[in-house]
């Protein structure tokens, strides 16, 4: 049996969203079922189940969580489950033009989900959209790293 994990993706123009289906692939080749949840409708309710969770979230604005996900990021701050069964990885794009703000929508997850006791498998992936590099295949090769060298320990402890 595979183990499940839920991408939840924050997006704006669509570009977090396609990394997410390119990360699907690599998870399914490495013996998970990935599930793909836009941030759209969701609220802290999702983590009921506890589990294996991937954030991937693009940053906006002046540092900002995608408009899609702001409902989201509200309501677990507001209810503030206790997340300490849950395992996360986080995927932040960003452009690094902003300095001050750089993958700050993933950022403020990754800072969120640490606060209500998630453990985080491994460091986020940060990716700059002004390095030249296509933020799917970045994310596809830390994703193969992530789930060998990170997350397979995390969900083994």
């Amino acid at each position: 049996m595979s183990q499940p994990i839920t991408l939840l993706v924050g997006t704006m123009t669509g570009t977090a969203e396609l990394v997410a289906q390119e990360i699907e692939t690599t998870l399914q080749g490495a013996g998970f079922t990935p599930t793909i949840k836009l941030m759209d409708g969701l609220d802290a309710s999702v983590f009921d189940d506890d589990g294996t969770f991937l954030i991937i979230s693009s940053t906006y604005g002046n540092g900002d969580i995608p408009d899609n996900a702001q409902a989201f990021y509200a309501s677990l701050a507001e209810v503030r489950p206790d997340l300490s069964k849950v395992v996360y990885g986080v995927v932040a794009l960003g452009d690094m033009t902003y300095k001050a703000t750089f993958c700050e929508g993933g950022l403020q997850f990754d800072r969120l989900m640490a606060e209500l006791g998630a453990r985080r498998a491994g460091e986020p992936l940060k990716h700059d959209a002004s390095s030249g590099t296509l933020p799917e295949d970045i994310a596809c090769e830390w994703a193969q790293g992530w789930v060998e060298q990170e997350l397979a320990p995390a969900l083994a402890a």
